[in-house]
């Protein structure tokens, strides 16, 4: 059983503007019948409006007050109910996401065999390294058949994180490589770099149910979002949705298979593995480009 991957050096970044995002979203999550506005939310983080103004504008091409709104419950309900935008029914072609996805990250994907998934990994070879993001620090695992993780952490949390997501393949060799990650870094959190022409290589490593939820998820359009219930019908088990919740959870790959776009039935964010601010801030910054 391959030991425990270790960071070789702290990685901890310095003045990102997700911290700024992750404050705001913090504040106005717990003040948010007050409706804070941009010059109190510029007070009680010691900036200037305009310096807030200047960092919400850079990180997602929002003003505050654009995105405040995109990340109130009343938002996510609209995700819901939008008839403008295919549903999960809209057939995709196989392995690729569907055409309605212009302004999104394509993905080709594959799975692999019931077999190597249940040899937890063994003879399997992971790259990973942390990188900076749009939503934190971005712990990026990848495999020679394409990204296999992808994972977030706040500062100071990069050892748990590493663990947290190791822990899911225990047999399998790990290597701390940023030059192999790097290039994937690129193409996910680089709205340039997202073209149907070079469509990202993922690998999903899970079990038969597990890799049909993750499969349902990568049909989701940016823009868009679905209940726990409309992913349990889109794999013909109706009644599976605590089984699907769980599932979702198990997501290794993060915001590339949406579960952030992943609801509940009444527009509630539920839970997400990395927090629901990280939630709240995915949403929000796809909003910026919708």
């Amino acid at each position: 059983m391959n030991a425990i991957a270790q960071l070789k050096k702290d990685i901890t970044p310095e003045g990102q503007d997700y911290e700024t995002v992750r404050e705001v979203i913090e504040l106005i999550t717990e003040e948010y019948r007050d409706q804070p506005s941009l010059e109190m939310l510029a007070d009680r983080l010691g900036q200037s409006p305009t310096q807030l103004q200047k960092t919400f504008t850079r990180w997602a091409g929002l003003s505050p007050k654009a995105f405040l709104q995109a990340v109130t419950l009343d938002h996510a309900k609209r995700l819901l109910r939008k008839e403008d935008l295919p549903l999960l029914e809209t057939s995709f072609e196989v392995g690729l996401s569907g055409p309605s996805r212009l302004h999104d990250l394509f993905v080709t994907h594959e799975a692999m065999s019931p077999g190597e998934w249940k040899a937890r990994g063994s003879g399997l070879v992971m790259r990973y390294a942390f990188h900076i993001s749009p939503f934190g620090l971005a712990l990026i695992m990848v495999t020679d058949r394409g990204l296999a993780g992808l994972a977030f952490s706040d500062a100071g949390n990069e050892k748990a994180c590493l663990a947290d997501m190791t822990c899911r393949w225990p047999n399998a060799q790990f290597i701390e490589d940023p030059n192999a990650t790097a290039p994937y870094a690129g193409r996910i959190f680089e709205r340039s770099n997202w073209s149907s022409d070079q469509p990202l290589r993922v690998v999903l490593i899970g079990s038969d149910f597990q890799l049909r939820v993750w499969e349902s998820l990568l049909k989701i359009p940016m823009g868009r979002a679905v209940t726990y219930s409309d992913i349990a019908k889109d794999i013909g088990q109706p009644t599976a949705m605590r089984a699907v919740g769980a599932a979702v959870g198990r997501n290794p790959i993060s915001f590339v298979v949406p579960c952030h776009r992943a609801l509940g039935k009444n527009g509630q964010l539920t839970g997400y593995h990395w927090g629901l601010t990280r939630k709240r801030a995915m949403l929000g910054w796809e909003a910026g480009d919708v």
